[in-house]
């Protein structure tokens, strides 16, 4: 299936590890440029000499660190011919409210939830001048679940779901589509730590053998690459006529109530 993406113009934020390096890699397979964005240089080094390994394409690192104010703008002057922009950028930890403190709290909104809506609100612009561009915000699906065990991300989840329905409900205007994806518990460092406080303080099923994703659905985590393939469609022509819409790829998870 060729999705058409060849010449195009990708910033990924988060793009070091995880889902946002798969979906470097995906888009860079079909034939984007891409502007890797995270705020440790030397992972961005490592994932931009893996993909000039296997692709042409240019690629180009930002080391720089998107909850600081102004530096969403400053990367849309570096950068202001975008064609597509992927939103992954965020580290929000497990936690009651009790366990959570409000500086905690802040840190991890300032990235995650003000970090995607200033980088809206900086490529939308130039966007809207081209009257062109696709923004994916890679959100996840506990605003959907309301595990009360991560509750800072719960409430930063559906804050940014409803932010990308809003604002991609009049987006169209603008020629832009703007759309959001909800992962589940995807394999990454990131989510085998979460799972791991899970499982440390009893959230997880009794019957767990002490695997941290025996007990999903499949009898496994979804894998990073399932989540870029989604990007890389959401992305393209052929989804041209979607926007204000979140995508959740979670095995049914939010469904049935989350992860028991």
């Amino acid at each position: 299936m060729d999705l058409k993406l060849s010449g195009k113009k990708a910033l990924i934020t988060g793009a070091s590890k995880g889902i946002g390096k798969a979906t470097a890699k995906a888009l860079a397979s079909e034939g984007c440029d891409l502007i890797l964005v995270s705020r440790t240089e030397r992972d961005l080094l490592n994932v931009k000499s893996s993909i000039e390994q296997t692709s042409s394409t240019k690629t180009c690192i930002e080391s720089v660190d998107l909850s600081v104010s102004g530096t969403p703008e400053q990367l849309a002057k570096s950068h202001p011919e975008i064609d597509i922009l992927v939103n992954n950028a965020g580290a929000i930890p497990g936690g009651s409210l009790e366990e959570i403190n409000e500086e905690q709290w802040r840190s991890a909104w300032d990235l995650k939830v003000f970090g995607y809506i200033n980088m809206c609100r900086s490529f939308y612009r130039k966007m809207k001048l081209r009257n062109s561009g696709t923004i994916v915000n890679i959100i996840g699906n506990a605003g959907d679940t309301r595990d009360p065990s991560y509750i800072c991300g719960v409430a930063a989840n559906a804050s940014l779901a409803a932010f990308s329905q809003s604002l991609g409900s009049v987006s169209p205007k603008g020629g832009i589509r703007v759309l959001g994806i909800n992962p589940g518990p995807i394999a990454t460092d990131r989510m085998k730590m979460l799972m791991q406080h899970k499982l440390d303080r009893g959230d997880l099923p009794n019957n767990s053998d002490g695997e941290l994703f025996s007990h999903l659905p499949f009898g496994r985590a979804g894998s990073p690459e399932e989540i870029a393939a989604a990007v890389c469609f959401l992305a393209s022509e052929l989804s041209g006529y979607s926007s204000g819409s979140i995508m959740t790829i979670d095995a049914g998870l939010s469904i049935r109530g989350g992860y028991r």
